[in-house]
Order: C-alpha cells, then structure tokens, then sequence
C-alpha cells in the first residue's frame, strides 16, 4: 500500500491493493491475491462438490425425537420446531447481508452442515463479497481457506465462527430460544451466525476452499453464497436498525413512512429488515410515492412486489429486497414509503430518530391503505422507521455511508428540515460536476457507541441505541449498495463512559481495515468538543484529544481525515463549541453546526 504525502494539510488520494481496489487516477502495478500451490493440500486438489454433498454432521432434531442429531458432540442440537417459527424452513433462501444464503433442504435429524477441514466447494460466479452461515461447536472456531478463481489464481480468507451457545447475541443472524438435548430441551439461546469475508470485485469464482481449524473447537458451515454485485443501482437512502421496539399491539395497520433521498434515478427498490427479531414478520402489501404535504402523496403511490407478489414474509434476522419498479426518484426529495401489516403486530426492528422526522400510520383495523393518495386514513404520528432500512434508486456511481451517533443521525437539528450534516454534504455533491454525485447514507444512530453495545441484541428493549459501530459494520456499511466510501464520525458517546482512548482507536482501526479489506475508501472525521454536557468531563475531553490526535496522525490507517472539531471548536475553549453552533445543550450542533461539517468536508477525498 502506497501513500502521499502531506500537502496544505490534505491528504491526496493513495491506492491500496488490499481487495484489489485501485483509487481514480492512481497508475500502480496491481499485486494479485496470492496463488499458494494447492497441490500440497490434498483437500483443495480434490473436485469441488456441492455444499450439501459435503455435509457430515446433524445439527437439526425434532423435539420429539432430540437424538437423531448431534451437532456438538455432546448430543444437543437446534430445534426444527424454534427454525420454522423463526421462518427457517428447510430449502428457504435468507438474504442476510444482502447475500442470498439457502437454508438447508435437509429434513430433521439428516445431515444438514459439514465441518470445516479444507473441503473444496463448488461456487461459481462473481460478487462483491463472499458470505458463510456458520456457528462453532466447543467454542469459536476460527481458520484460513482459500478462494480459487477462474483465471487460476487465488486469494486466502479468514473464517470465525462465534459459539453456537456462548457467542455474540449483537452479531447473530438468528437466535432460537431452545436447545434440544437427550435429556430434554433447555432454555438456552442458540446462535447461528452470517460472516463476510472479501473477494476480489469482477474475478469469477471456481470454488471456495473451506479453512482447517486447530484446536477442539470445530468450524459448522450451513451455506455460503457470493454477494451479489450491485451494479446498477445506488444507495440513495438509508437508516440503521437501532433496536427491537414492542408496539400496540397494531391490528391491520399501515405505515407511512417519510424518507429523504440523496440519489436520484428512473427506477427504485426498498429494503426491509427483520433484524433482531426472533420471528418472521409479514408485509400485506407496500408502495412508493412523493411526498405531498403530511401524508398525503403528490400523485398516485406505485405499488411495489416481492418475487413478483403483492405481500412478503420476512424470516427473522433476515432482509428483502422488492423488485425494481419503474418509479423516478428525484434527488433531494421527500418519499413516502408505505407497508401493509396484516394480522397483529406487537414487536419490530426499528430506527428510533426521535423528533427529527415525523411518519404516519393508521388506526387498527383500517387494513391495506397503501395505494391511498390522501391522508385521511394517516391520523396518527410515528416517532420512527420500522423495517425499511434502504432505498436504491436505478443507475448513478455509488455511495458514501456516514457512520455515526445522533449528531450524524440529525439529533437537535430542524426536524423535517432534512439539514442533517450527511444530507448537507450530498447536497454539495450533486451542486458541482468535477466529481462523481455520490449518494450519501445516513448510518447514525442516537446514543450509539464505537466499543460497546448499547442494544444486546436479543429480545425486546427500550434502549434504542443500537449495537456498537464494529458490530454493525457489516450490515450498516459494507452490505449497503454500492457503497465505495465510508466516512466514520464517532467517539463522543465512548470519551463520557468509561472507555478508554486506547479501546476507541484500536475500534477505528479495526474499522478501517475491516473497511479497507473489502475495497472501500475509508475518512474518519474528528471528535467535536462537548465541554458544558453534563457529563463531557476534563477527563472525557482528554480522551477526545488523544483520539483527535491519533485521527489525524495515523496515515497508515485511514485515506482521509475531515476535522471536524476544528470546524466547530472554539478557539479560546477548544474543549467547547462555539456558540453560534451549539443547539444549547453544548453536545449537539445546530443548523449551522451541521452545516459547519459539511463544509469542511473535502469532496475531493470521498472518492
């Protein structure tokens, strides 16, 4: 990796090979993944076969017959019962992380998951990442496989699979409430997990060599599948999952809910997640309009369909694209995005954003009102966005993905007033014609931490925080569509707890390289001064500065730096912001706060 210098305290753009990815403008002699001589490994000479020819081990048992599986040696296994509430049915195809991963076929108490021990697999094809649905057995199970390409050459991957019992519950695809054992079935929450690992972009792939692991802790892989190049489309916007919220309980309901685009193009498609959720959750029916005044759209909504159908289930944990539907999505505009709930609804996945935006929904009972123009069925205000997570809008170069906490999330800025630093920032892209008008996503979430867990991840909760940036990252940045920047601006939630500096940096920097591994540009913005917050101590604004200062010194890690904490400090009390920026609770910027950030920013070094 090959880096410039310093020049008027900008960084220019460098190249780097790690995923193959070479920055505009850059002339280098591409280093290729290496080509280790598989011959010497009997294993990956072999004929690759299809996963499930390759299957050796039952992890799956009916209740009522527990030892017909074995999935860690010990006798216990997963529920067939928990999998097919959670809508984990055998042969379903679950898009986790936008990758198409199938379910097994396999009926219960028949091998359904092979052990990790250097087996060639057969998978063919091209994609922008390669995903595994795993779990380990005995503890985490980690090893090094390799991906075979077409051309012959190949490329190692690392592979780690949390415990199946002990693991993560912030990072599960799914969590089933049971284990099945001989002596009967506990209350224990097993853990199936989905991990990403890169691929080198527009390489086709032979076959994927599954990694050896060492120890007595054994590798179980389900399924794995190519991520799907999005080419084509761009990320025009997006909100995070922040938790998993009781409601109502709703009857026949319909959402209306207002999102803001930053890319515009003639054709669009949603994305709805079911994420934390224990099961499935079905949609009735769902549309896509401009947004009039309220709730109110400026013409007839456009009906949208899933896999050709009106209505969709969405297994738990998973995502669901809907098909592309000719509706022009104007730059910087107001949309109104409604779902059908049909049946009772007492829990969902949301993005909780406080006051800063107002959706709507109806009363109970009032059923499908989706391709309703008016709003005389909307009377009543939601305070968040259940399900929908993205909007794609046909064509354009990609996007940017602002990872953050409420100040990127628009916390204190005009609600309704789209003036959220990101929004600002695509508004300065699409206003100039140098440079690619990426789209800009929002991926902040209020209260969020960069090391810890706000959410746990499982079950219901009040806490509307989210999981920490590293365990979201996957999910929130690197699956988003088209994405090709990352500009992370976090830290002022972990200086006012008891995180230290050290723990901070060395989350950035797992960031960045998580980030850089998988092809993506990667800026990280300054800590802004909170001093005058209750709780933004002289202690926490030591934690600040020696972030700041690893931010801006550590070339190594990130390819930009936007500062800022210069933007908005003040200069005679640079622990401050000045006052012409602060909303009035010294923590969050106003307006021209946020405008401050945009400002400040670059454009130059998003791409």
């Amino acid at each position: 990796m090959l880096r410039t210098a310093m020049n008027g305290g900008t960084r220019h753009r460098r190249w780097r090979t790690a995923a193959g990815a070479v920055a505009a403008g850059a002339v280098c002699a591409l280093v290729l993944p290496h080509s280790p001589a598989l011959a010497a490994d009997p294993a990956a000479a072999r004929e690759p076969l299809p996963l499930e020819r390759l299957f050796d081990n039952t992890a799956v048992s009916d209740d009522g017959r527990p030892r017909a599986a074995d999935f860690d040696g010990t006798g216990a296994s997963l529920s067939a019962q928990d999998l097919r509430a959670a809508g984990w049915t055998p042969g379903r195809t679950l898009t986790l992380d936008a990758s198409p991963l199938h379910w097994p076929r396999a009926a219960a108490g028949q091998p359904d998951n092979v052990r990790a021990a250097g087996q060639a697999v057969q998978l063919t094809g091209r994609g922008e990442a390669l995903t595994f649905l795993v779990a380990g057995t005995g503890g985490r199970a980690s090893g090094r496989g390799t991906v075979r390409y077409r051309d012959g050459s190949s490329g190692g991957y690392t592979l780690t699979a949390p415990d199946w019992k002990h693991g993560p519950l912030t990072t599960k695809a799914v969590g089933l409430p049971h284990v099945n054992t001989p002596a009967g079935q506990q209350a224990t929450t097993a853990r199936l997990y989905a991990v990403t690992v890169p691929v080198v972009r527009n390489r086709e792939v032979r076959s994927v060599v599954l990694p050896r692991t060492g120890g007595s802790a054994a590798l179980h892989v389900f399924a794995l599948a190519l991520r799907t190049p999005s080419n084509g489309w761009t990320g025009s916007w997006a909100a995070p999952t922040s938790g998993y919220a009781s409601v109502g309980p709703w009857n026949e309901r319909t959402l209306r809910l207002v999102v803001h685009s930053s890319a515009g193009g003639p054709r669009t498609r949603i994305r709805l997640a079911n994420t934390f959720a224990g099961r499935p959750v079905r949609i009735g029916a769902a549309s896509v309009a401009l947004q009039g005044r309220g709730a109110t759209a400026a013409g007839r909504p456009v009906p949208l369909a899933f896999g050709g159908r009106a209505g969709t289930e969405i297994p738990a944990g998973a995502q669901q694209f809907s098909d592309p539907v000719g509706f022009r999505v104007p730059a910087d505009s107001n949309l109104l995005v409604s779902l059908h709930l049909p049946g009772t609804v007492r829990a969902l996945p949301v993005h909780s954003y406080t006051t800063n935006q107002v959706s709507y929904l109806t009363v109970d009972g009032a059923g499908d009102r989706t391709l309703e123009t008016g709003d005389a069925s909307f009377r009543q205000t939601l305070g968040s966005w259940p399900l929908l997570t993205g909007v794609d809008a046909e064509g354009g170069p990609g996007s940017v993905v602002a990872l953050g906490d409420s100040i990127t999330d628009g916390e204190r800025s005009t609600p309704g007033a789209n003036v959220r630093w990101p929004d600002l920032l695509a508004r300065r892209l699409r206003a100039q014609r140098t440079l690619p008008a990426l789209g800009v996503l929002n991926a902040g979430i209020s209260g969020n931490q960069v090391v810890a867990d706000r959410y746990s991840g499982n079950g219901t909760s009040s806490v509307m925080a989210g999981v920490s940036a590293g365990h979201r990252l996957e999910r929130d940045v690197l699956a988003q569509t088209s994405a090709r920047t990352l500009i992370v601006f976090e830290g002022v939630n972990d200086i006012r707890s008891n995180t230290t500096a050290d723990q901070i940096i060395a989350a950035l920097r797992s960031i960045a390289e998580q980030a850089h591994e998988r092809g993506m540009r990667v800026v990280a913005a300054t800590i802004a001064p909170c001093g005058g917050f209750h709780d933004c101590t002289a202690a926490a604004d030591a934690k600040r500065v020696a972030v700041n200062r690893h931010i801006r010194g550590d070339e190594d890690s990130y390819d930009a730096v936007f500062d800022f904490d210069a933007a908005v400090r003040d200069p005679q009390h640079p622990e401050r912001m000045l006052a012409r920026f602060d909303c009035g609770d010294h923590l969050h910027p106003n307006d021209a706060g946020m405008r401050a950030f945009s400002d400040s920013a670059a454009l130059r070094e998003l791409v």
